[in-house]
């Protein structure tokens, strides 16, 4: 799984976008969309805190339209009833008898035909108590109705706000759940599993139920209500309800899926700003030497060091707002990978080896004099949003207040406070450190823009041993080089570097010995257009393993969409079936590479070379990233075989995977309804 080639410069691009849809970056400007996203946030907030009446403010604020729909209505004024009981002071009783004759019951009247029992039947919170748990309401008193409430008034606001969560947000969570299910169903084990089960957890937001007739037959298409229940993990009669709700657009019913599934978003920012300093989008600041106790005791307090956030800080969807500051102060630790990591099992702030960085940062001043200059980089702005904590306040006025402001507000937080300079020594551990993150950033910009030999000449400065351990990542590049003496016309010089590099690295590799041949072939026909492909996987090749040379671990964004991208792969070959949403969330582009010619059959080797860390019981089959159409056991052609109307209806009726339909077709000649029959008798 971890030698799946990715489209780093996509997944810039899908990162880049949601730093700024969530502004976390300090030039991400203000969105309509972001703005809705902020307000309901703040609504599911009020809601599960039990604060209904802020929520009613707020949305009769922001969204009046929201509650002209009595449905919607009924079940909040039914909440504010219980939780004005629940209070249990005279003042608020009678409160809960205002609403039960203002508010409640004139609802109930028109709400949905099963309202008015709903309504008799919460009537009875009135003699029996809320710790009597044999009362035939103690679901009415549950907690859990909050959060039920909260996750269906937030499905309905974000479609009707169009406040959708971010491409990358949905993108992950569906690869995420395509690879727990892959992975349970072939029986291996996940090399991400410490990461899948802290970030993407196993509840949802309630379905939107509709109040149709169950016997009525949808009108949609079933191979749409089929992608949707497999999609999206759903029974046939919540994806014929989700499409209802979504008036039959499959896609909006797919994001309106998608956004159920709750994530721990405190972790997602930590991945994201790990890659971003990782791949030089935002500026690197090593934490000082005094910190590191601190940021030391501060994770094994928090119980992680690499991001895991308590159950307690994520019960809420998983959405934890905090200023930059703080962000900044508890988590360096984990999203500055760019830190001090030269030897992980020797700690952060080890100054073992001192003399060796030294003479590493000699190195590393000298080729900063060569580079073409650093690339203006972003600053982490982190989320500016309320604590998760909503203070006690006597009405509900200052919290309306305080979210008009937030949300109209583009103050960036202070800077991050300065600490006290440590003692020289750590200083200078500090200082080789950001030096060796920026020469590898600088290396990798000089090998985007196909200035190879001056790489190979810097590099070779820096560390002489560097290429001797990664043979196949020179050979690439010195192909690069090739390539670019012979459209330059300066043969002599291209067949110099052949002879000197290329022809003595494919002696010691067979496996490159054809690749070798390709390669000569440009003297016959020169090409200008195989300069500007796979250079970026080329440099981030080159940028993984200078990294891991220095001790600089590679994000784990990187890992996560190595291995389910790889699973996404997998699962629909098994299932025989192309992924209707892939281009939909850009996992297409996410698998497009750009190789150039020659480099083609050594892409493979260098993935698996640069591969560190994977467990080895997991399975891995081709590499190729195009073929959807065939199964590992089957041809590509068993698909073809039987009419679709055949598959779907066996789908439908026995509740099966496509590719297990299918092959139930193959037993029995593609005849639906001896299958259904067989399987019903």
């Amino acid at each position: 799984m971890d030698s799946m080639p990715v489209n780093w410069d996509a997944l810039d691009s899908l990162v880049l976008d949601f730093a700024q849809s969530e502004r976390l970056l300090d030039d991400s400007p203000s969105s309509d969309s972001h703005q809705s996203r902020l307000l309901i946030r703040q609504i599911r907030r009020c809601v599960e805190d039990g604060d209904i009446d802020c929520a009613i403010d707020l949305l009769r604020l922001h969204v009046p339209a929201i509650l002209d729909d009595h449905r919607i209505l009924f079940r909040l004024q039914k909440q504010r009833f219980i939780e004005l009981l629940r209070r249990g002071t005279v003042k608020d009783r009678d409160s809960a008898m205002k609403c039960l004759r203002v508010a409640l019951a004139p609802c109930a009247l028109d709400a949905y035909p099963e309202a008015y029992e709903e309504f008799k039947h919460v009537l009875l919170a009135l003699i029996y108590d809320k710790d009597d748990k044999t009362s035939p309401v103690t679901n009415e008193w549950s907690e859990r109705r909050r959060f039920d409430l909260a996750g269906i008034l937030s499905s309905i606001l974000r479609a009707q706000l169009h406040a959708y969560d971010p491409l990358l947000m949905m993108t992950l969570r569906y690869l995420m759940s395509i690879h727990k299910v892959f992975c349970t169903h072939q029986d291996i084990p996940s090399p991400i599993s410490d990461i899948t089960e802290r970030f993407l957890f196993e509840d949802r937001d309630p379905p939107i139920s509709s109040h149709e007739s169950l016997y009525e037959v949808p009108p949609f298409e079933e191979v749409d209500i089929q992608a949707l229940v497999h999609a999206a993990g759903l029974t046939r009669q919540d994806a014929v309800d989700s499409l209802r709700f979504a008036k039959g657009d499959l896609f909006q019913a797919f994001q309106n899926e998608l956004c159920r599934m709750k994530l721990n978003a405190l972790m997602l920012d930590e991945l994201v700003r790990e890659y971003c300093v990782y791949r030089g989008i935002v500026e690197s600041t090593t934490p000082s030497s005094s910190d590191c106790t601190s940021q030391r005791k501060q994770c094994i307090t928090n119980g992680s060091s690499n991001g895991e956030v308590s159950d307690s800080t994520v019960n809420k969807e998983g959405v934890q707002e905090s200023n930059a500051d703080v962000v900044s102060s508890q988590n360096n630790d984990v999203e500055m990978r760019s830190a001090d990591e030269t030897a992980g099992a020797h700690g952060d702030c080890s100054t073992s080896d001192m003399t060796h960085q030294v003479k590493y940062h000699r190195r590393l001043r000298r080729s900063r004099n060569h580079a073409t200059g650093q690339r203006r980089r972003k600053r982490w702005r982190g989320r500016i949003e309320r604590s998760e904590v909503t203070p006690d306040v006597d009405s509900t006025s200052s919290i309306l207040q305080e979210f008009t402001s937030l949300v109209h507000s583009n103050r960036d937080m202070p800077g991050e406070e300065q600490v006290s300079e440590s003692n020289s020594t750590f200083d200078n551990v500090n200082d080789i450190e950001d030096h060796k993150y920026e020469i590898i950033l600088e290396m990798m910009e000089l090998a985007n823009k196909g200035m190879v030999a001056e790489v190979v000449e810097e590099v070779n400065a820096l560390d002489p041993e560097f290429f001797v351990q990664n043979p196949i990542l020179l050979f690439q590049l010195k192909q690069v080089e090739f390539q670019k003496l012979v459209n330059a016309g300066n043969h002599a010089m291209a067949l110099r570097v052949a002879s000197s590099h290329l022809g003595p690295l494919a002696s010691k590799n067979e496996s490159l010995l054809k690749t070798l041949k390709e390669t000569l072939l440009a003297l016959l026909k020169p090409n200008e257009d195989v300069m500007t492909k796979g250079l970026s996987l080329l440099a981030t090749s080159l940028q993984v393993a200078m990294s891991r040379r220095f001790g600089i671990e590679e994000p784990q964004l990187m890992k996560i969409m190595r291995a389910t991208l790889h699973t996404h792969n997998e699962w629909f070959k098994l299932q025989m079936w192309k992924d209707r949403f892939e281009e939909f969330l850009k996992i297409n582009i996410l698998k497009e590479l750009d190789a150039p010619l020659p480099i083609d059959s050594t892409s493979k080797t260098q993935a698996d070379n640069e591969t560190h860390g994977s467990s080895s019981q997991v399975t891995s089959s081709s590499s190729k990233i195009t073929d959807y159409g065939s199964s590992p056991t089957q041809v590509a052609s068993n698909e073809s075989v039987f009419d679709e109307n055949a598959i779907l209806k066996v789908m439908e009726f026995v509740a099966l995977p496509r590719s297990d339909a299918i092959h139930l077709l193959m037993q029995y000649n593609g005849n639906a309804e001896a299958v259904i029959q067989q399987m019903f008798a």
